[in-house]
């Protein structure tokens, strides 16, 4: 998947069974987090994302997607509630993570309103030796797009846990 090109749509099931689209989430910016509800580094970062989220609620969409094939729905869906993440689908054969070429949770893509991909990385500058964030890229990625400009930073090294793509 290259940056300033068309996503390929998809269609996953969230945690209740609803399919949802991406091409459904036109006209909104998307933001694609490949999630896990065992990684310390999503637990951390889903904190710092939904704190965010709820300032752009009626412009932006998540979609969590949980690609982990070791991760039980049961798992999943308490994580999610106690996180309050708004939609996590199941990827359970990575095929989406596959098309994304998401190596890790998190793994953060941001598409604009017209189906483009904008920014992929991390949330934020977090690292090995920098264990407290100084810069959040997602959020200047989005807040970028909701100014009507493309993002200066487009891609950053993700990083987090490894996605479990065999058991």
């Amino acid at each position: 998947m290259e940056l300033n090109q068309s996503v390929p749509d998809f269609e996953l099931p969230d945690l209740d069974g609803n399919l949802h689209r991406l091409s459904q989430y036109r006209g909104k910016i998307v933001i694609v987090n490949f999630w896990s509800c065992e990684c310390p580094h999503s637990e951390r970062t889903d904190k710092a994302i939904m704190a965010m989220f709820v300032q752009w609620r009626d412009d932006v969409a998540m979609l969590s997607i949980a690609s982990n094939r070791n991760e039980n729905a049961e798992a999943l869906k308490n994580a999610a509630e106690a996180r309050r993440l708004p939609t996590v689908l199941m990827d359970a054969n990575c095929q989406v993570a596959d098309i994304f070429e998401a190596q890790t949770t998190p793994h953060i893509f941001v598409i604009d309103r017209d189906g483009i991909l904008r920014y992929r990385g991390s949330v934020d500058d977090v690292t090995f030796r920098q264990r407290v964030p100084a810069r959040f890229f997602l959020d200047l990625a989005v807040e970028s797009l909701l100014e009507g400009h493309l993002p200066e930073l487009t891609e950053s090294p993700a990083y987090g846990c490894t996605i479990v793509r065999k058991v």
